[in-house]
């Protein structure tokens, strides 16, 4: 069976002042040719389809196109929600889009419940496991903490129990948006961070032929049967060096994977460029990204004057400006922005901890702390759930 593998489309999503709907829309186009071209026998679409809970008009009618095309080409698509998304809105009217052959598979509960198809040499098992915020269903799967790894495990022991009651050579698929150990993360990712951990092992999929992931943006390969497909397009200059992709995987009878990538389009190349504004503007090196989106880093000691006007000159795409003077690190003009780079809001909480009583949190209070930022985070993830 030959698996066309994508997600995290995050339709509705500008990259920043940009809108991308043009560009997505490109992409659906893309992927019902590519179905076409590739004979591909499945679609899997695994979470983040939507940017936001309450998505804009004009995503959801991108949206309804993608289904309307998707069902006409009379391939089975599979497809789960993510933490971008509101599990409930995306998952109305289920029942009625699955007899088009688009399986939505939004609710935890169903976990173990797989969209059954076949090819010449018998059945597949697809599994949604639609992105499971831990404090939110813990209950539902019986774990006394809430915790990604708990949650996950517990989900893939109603997957293997299901699979483990079916006819021998029966082949599986899991569809899963979560941050796994080992993937690669960039900037346009939402913080899934419970307890302190976000990423769960590889191990918890075990069992199971092939393992379609969501979540993180740049496409990789974590084993032979565990992958990221990556967004289709760019949401942050951190994925400038992304190859945005599909996988087209081919599933044989045995079990066995095989998969290749296959390019996405991309609007434009993007460029994050560094230096002083007169060298940015006169180096002949940078003429390759003159009709790129760029993200301009500044190391004048002193702001100069006009920058932003004099760079769109030059470089007319470009979209964000930041300002990093080179001064020595213990210099009291270094930016606040600059000291917290690459730290987490635990990590900022117990340094100011430090700072205004003279020693930071211990382990009781660290844990209070972790606590309480879990605590707002399931609230905000509970409260766009019920909008």
């Amino acid at each position: 069976m030959r698996l066309l593998h994508t997600s995290d489309w995050h339709l509705g999503r500008a990259f920043h002042r940009v809108n991308m709907l043009g560009a997505q829309a490109a992409f659906i186009g893309h992927l019902v040719d590519t179905v076409r071209e590739h004979a591909v026998d499945a679609v899997v679409v695994s979470g983040d389809v939507y940017d936001r809970a309450v998505p804009p008009l004009a995503a959801v009618e991108l949206f309804d196109d993608a289904l309307h095309r998707l069902a006409d080409l009379g391939v089975p698509t599979v497809m789960i929600s993510g933490n971008h998304d509101s599990a409930r809105r995306l998952g109305v009217g289920a029942g009625l889009i699955g007899r088009a052959g688009v399986h939505l598979r939004t609710d935890p509960a169903a976990c173990g419940t797989p969209v059954l198809l076949a090819d010449a040499a018998g059945p597949v098992a697809f599994y949604g496991l639609p992105y499971l915020e831990p404090a939110l269903v813990k209950d539902e799967f019986g774990v006394d903490r809430a915790g990604h790894e708990a949650v996950l495990a517990a989900a893939m022991d109603r997957v293997r129990a299901d699979l483990a009651g079916r006819p021998p050579g029966t082949r599986s698929v899991v569809l899963a948006h979560a941050f796994v150990t080992g993937g690669r993360p960039s900037d346009s990712e939402r913080d899934i961070t419970v307890g302190g951990v976000a990423a769960v092992p590889a191990g918890v999929f075990d069992g199971v032929d092939y393992v379609a992931l969501g979540h993180l943006h740049g496409c990789q390969t974590l084993t032979e049967r565990v992958r990221y497909s990556g967004s289709p397009l760019p949401y942050s200059f951190s994925e400038a060096t992304h190859r945005k992709s599909m996988w087209l995987v081919d599933l044989d009878a045995d079990g066995t994977v095989s998969a290749e990538r296959l390019d996405c389009p991309v609007p434009r190349p993007l460029a994050r460029l560094r230096g002083t504004l007169e060298e940015l503007l006169a180096d002949p090196g940078l003429t390759e990204h003159e009709e790129a989106w760029v993200e301009a880093t500044l190391t004048d000691p002193v702001r100069p004057a006009d920058p932003m006007a004099r760079l769109t000159e030059r470089f007319p795409h470009t979209l964000t400006l930041v300002f990093d003077p080179e001064r020595p690190p213990d210099d009291p003009g270094v930016s606040y922005a600059r000291r917290l780079a690459g730290r987490d809001d635990q990590e900022v909480a117990e340094d100011f901890v430090a700072h205004v009583r003279g020693a930071g949190p211990d382990a009781r209070e660290r844990a209070v702390l972790r606590d309480a930022f879990d605590a707002v985070r399931a609230d905000a993830t509970a409260g766009e759930a019920a909008r």
